[in-house]
């Protein structure tokens, strides 16, 4: 039984991207009626799904922290993809749509993901346990990444409006990759004992055996169909877009909601592989992939956004409003208490959760 549950695993990820590249020549550039839109979404949903599932075969193979950061890094791609997509169809009215969705990501990643982990990894085991000196790191860089890309351009004077100059925009972009390169640096090199997952010893456990480790043969194939995924994704993502902020608009909903959509979109996935290693008592690469997103978003989302600035039409606005701002501090200031010990309760989890809730309600009714 086991057996054929895998076989059948095997080929629904295999035959999805062919499926969504497939149906992306079909209707690529063309006005889809509605049930055409129903069938793309749910391709465009089982190619998200079937993405992650490949990037965690290569990531399996390769082991953690690495597995973290090609999960962290899929993702991001399919979020960069989507915002330069929607942002290049959607004019004026799209011109905080990087701002909305990185900050979405990041609300989603710190509060939402690393809330509902915290909560229940504590509640399965008793307490959740981490590595502090690496997660703490991570979210000094997310704290950094969020507040040079994303706060300071509301107070910058050289252009009216929380808009960078083209001088500020490089910097921040440049920042940003520079910043992420550190991480990825210190997270595969100098410090890797610091992203590994702990016993409740404090034992730095070097290796998994959950799962069979898939030949090179397997992770090579898994390599290449999460780039027909990602391939379709980003295709049909183009050809739904005018239903999701027509929807949105519909609904009288703010715009920005389209953003909180993309995130939850292409971060579903990765809440469920770090619910995942939360069940199995491994937070630490819970927070890996939480907080490894968060900072992939901004750090590869920003310099994309910049140089697609040059030939996109409209701003490019990247300055939060001050309840968004707050809630960033918020973010930064819990985020900080939770993880300096080393291990949280579900109070924590609970925490987080609830500023994530404030989140949510605050962009439907701001």
């Amino acid at each position: 039984m086991i057996t054929r549950l895998r076989a059948l695993m095997r080929a629904w990820t295999t035959a999805v991207p062919v499926l969504a590249v497939v149906l992306l020549a079909l209707t690529w550039g063309r006005g889809l009626p509605v049930a055409v839109v129903v069938l793309v979404t749910l391709v465009l949903a089982g190619s998200v799904l079937a993405a992650v599932h490949h990037a965690e075969m290569v990531a399996h193979r390769v082991g953690e922290p690495f597995g973290s950061l090609v999960l962290a890094v899929a993702v991001t791609v399919i979020e960069v993809a989507l915002i330069v997509t929607l942002m290049a169809d959607g004019g004026d009215k799209s011109a905080t749509l990087a701002r909305d969705t990185v900050f979405a990501a990041v609300m989603i990643t710190c509060n939402g993901v690393i809330g509902v982990c915290l909560l229940v990894a504590s509640m399965r085991h008793g307490t959740a346990v981490f590595n502090a000196e690496g997660t703490i790191a991570a979210l000094g860089t997310v704290a950094t990444l969020a507040t040079l890309s994303l706060v300071l351009p509301t107070f910058t004077t050289s252009k009216p409006g929380p808009e960078f100059s083209g001088v500020q925009l490089t910097f921040a972009a440049l920042s940003s990759l520079i910043l992420y390169g550190l991480f990825v640096a210190t997270l595969t090199v100098r410090h890797r004992d610091y992203f590994l997952p702990i016993t409740r010893q404090g034992d730095v456990i070097t290796s998994d055996h959950h799962a069979e480790r898939p030949s090179a043969r397997t992770a090579w194939t898994s390599l290449a169909l999460l780039g027909l995924a990602l391939i379709g994704v980003v295709g049909l993502a183009k050809s739904v877009s005018p239903t999701i902020e027509s929807g949105v608009a519909a609904a009288g909903l703010h715009h920005a909601v389209v953003g909180v959509i993309i995130a939850l979109l292409v971060l579903l996935p990765e809440t469920i592989a770090a619910l995942r290693s939360a069940r199995r008592d491994r937070m630490q690469t819970s927070l890996n992939l939480a907080l490894g997103s968060a900072m992939a978003s901004i750090g590869l989302t920003i310099p994309a956004v910049a140089l697609a600035s040059v030939w996109l039409p409209g701003p490019l606005v990247l300055g939060l409003g001050s309840t968004h701002m707050l809630l960033l501090l918020l973010t930064v200031v819990v985020g900080s208490l939770t993880v300096v010990p080393g291990r949280a309760t579900p109070l924590q989890g609970g925490v987080h959760l609830v500023i994530f809730a404030a989140y949510l309600e605050l962009a439907i009714n701001p």
